[in-house]
Formats: C-alpha cells, structure tokens, sequence
C-alpha cells in the first residue's frame, strides 16, 4: 500500500509529455484540480468565498515544454497511502500527464535555483552535420548576445554565455542534442528559448526547439526533493 501520512504536505511528482505539453500552465492547474476532485483524495480546500482543492507547483513548466520530473504540493486532511494518492490520480488524469511517485516534501519550492534540460535541434535549411557545426561554432563564441523581456525594461541585450558554458551538444538522427542545466529559480531564470534567437541572430536560421526539462536543483546543485 505504500507509506501513509495524515495531515501533512505531499509532493506529487509527474511527467507532462506528448499532446499535453502544448497546454498552458492554468491549464494544467485546473486538470490538476479536477483530478483531485474526482479521485476523491482527502485534501486540504481553501477556506473563504472561493472554496478550492490546495494545490501549489514550485517550478511551472513553460508552455510546449517537456517535462520529466514535474511536481505538485497538495495537503492531506488524513490518512492516505502514497500508492492510492499515485493510482487515483493516474485514473482522473489524461494520457501526456502522468504520477510516477508520491513523497513527503523535503525542499521548500524557493530552494529551486536551477534545471537540466536536453534540447532536441532540427533545421528544415540546413542539413543535421552543418546543424552540429553552427551549434558548436554558437557555443564556443566569446559572447552570445540576445533580446529578453525583462517586467520592468521590456526588451534589453544580455549575453547567455556565461549561462551556456556547461551545454554541450551531439549529433543525432535528424539534428543535434544539446544538454544543460541553466538557473531556473526566482531569482534568475534562463529559458532555454533564448538560445534559439541566437541561431536567429547570429546564422539567420530558424531552429526548431523540442525542449524537455529534466531535474531540478538548489543553489549547490543537489537534486529537488
């Protein structure tokens, strides 16, 4: 049955893939929520006029990402095992969104500061050899200058170098495999899209992105748990 826990905060781990991680983060929120409405798992509800499962996501997936180790923080009002927490949910959920583990939170959400990811490249201009030659002619550039939306500024010019020194890329069937782990907290956040403008600005070419966030980690580089 798995382990059992009453009122406390659980961490509900899942992965967001095919059709479903063209859905938006709100979305995902109110799948989320009906899902644990029909699964009938004891959760803790808001209080006040608009009463609602609690539901939280320290680090919201970007729309038409992959995600493999996504999470959410719910709040049980009494005893329910892990495993019935996994297998209800999975029943309420659809097929690209799945439960693969339950645990008692260890990391507080404002512990994030990073996330790996691997970044699938295809080029519909350009074959997959001269796709790995200009991916790795962009990375080992002294600078890499883009344009990122800042709240406050709108657009400014920033330089993602410093972000991409431990990226590295592989040719594969069909493109290029780039890996790397960027900041992802609240603090700062690289998405790596902004990777994808500097194809755009440095070779003219339009790169196509299938992006899949893989881990989250603190400031030392431990894994999210």
């Amino acid at each position: 049955m798995g382990e059992v826990c009453a009122l406390k905060n659980v961490r509900v781990w899942f992965t967001k893939d095919d059709e479903c991680r063209f859905i938006s983060h709100l979305d995902l929120n109110r799948c989320m929520l009906r899902a644990l409405h029909k699964s009938r798992i004891p959760i803790w509800h808001t209080e006040g006029f608009n009463v609602h499962p609690y539901a939280t996501f320290p680090l919201p997936l970007s729309l038409g990402f992959r995600g493999e180790k996504e999470c959410m923080d719910i709040r049980l009002v009494e005893d329910y095992s892990f495993e019935n927490i996994k297998n209800n949910l999975n029943k309420c959920l659809p097929g690209g969104v799945k439960v693969f583990d339950v645990t008692e939170p260890v990391m507080k959400a404002k512990e994030i500061a990073f996330a790996s990811f691997k970044i699938k490249l295809s080029c519909e201009k350009i074959s997959p050899d001269d796709l790995y030659e200009k991916t790795n002619e962009l990375l080992s550039q002294d600078e890499i200058l883009v344009e990122k939306k800042t709240k406050k500024k709108g657009f400014k010019e920033i330089n993602i170098k410093p972000y991409f020194e431990n990226a590295k890329a592989e040719r594969n069937i069909g493109g290029v495999i780039i890996t790397c782990t960027l900041p992802a907290g609240s603090v700062t956040n690289i998405n790596p899209l902004l990777l994808q403008k500097a194809y755009e600005r440095y070779f003219t070419l339009d790169v196509y992105f299938d992006v899949t966030k893989r881990e989250m980690f603190d400031k030392n580089l431990n894994i999210f748990k």
